[in-house]
């Protein structure tokens, strides 16, 4: 009896060293805690201030996404950057938008094609925002980007934002900021 509670206590052991080596243990996004405006939220044009890195974005600076409807009505996502600098090749992948919590308007998803063919989901959580900014993070907290209707906020909203971002429990350290429209430009 004695060796099989050792046997299990190690087995146990053993699995919990080999899930935390192997990152097993996701960080969670916290629950949206505020709803949003659905009808001036997703509407006209955001700018994207900071985000996760990724491959696709490699490059890619003053970034914008734009909510718009189609002739039926229905929300669409687009989002843009431009390569290298501001005044570089706009490239850009959008989608329809679906809101997966109506009523709270929180959670969306976007139903991406890239070069347009290739289909791409992406779950996003308005994570915290206000009139004028939004955290959205994926539900996982592995990608995160802040945006703000001023292309250019100041460097105390930056702070502000970064401070609102990392009570989220996100790694800052994961954080870049693209560089932005000069002024003049949008």
């Amino acid at each position: 009896m004695k060796s099989a509670s050792l046997a299990l206590a190690a087995a146990a052991s053993l699995m919990s060293a080999c899930a935390s080596m192997s990152g097993a243990v996701a960080a969670r996004a916290p629950e949206p805690a505020k709803a949003v405006d659905a009808a001036s939220f997703y509407t006209g044009r955001w700018y994207e201030i900071g985000r996760t890195p990724m491959k696709l974005t490699d490059g890619c600076v003053a970034g914008t996404t734009d909510y718009l409807k189609d002739d039926h009505g229905r929300l669409r996502d687009l989002d843009a950057c431009h390569a290298d600098t501001p005044a570089g090749k706009e490239k850009t992948v959008g989608g329809p938008l679906t809101i997966l919590n109506p009523g709270q308007n929180s959670k969306i998803r976007v139903d991406y094609r890239l070069f347009g063919v290739f289909p791409v989901k992406r779950i996003y959580w308005i994570v915290d925002h206000g009139d004028d900014w939004f955290i959205q993070s994926t539900p996982d907290l592995t990608m995160v980007n802040i945006y703000t209707r001023d292309p250019r906020p100041s460097p105390a909203r930056v702070v502000e934002l970064n401070a609102r971002l990392k009570a989220t429990g996100y790694d800052m350290s994961k954080l870049e900021y693209p560089a932005t429209f000069p002024e003049g430009q949008r």
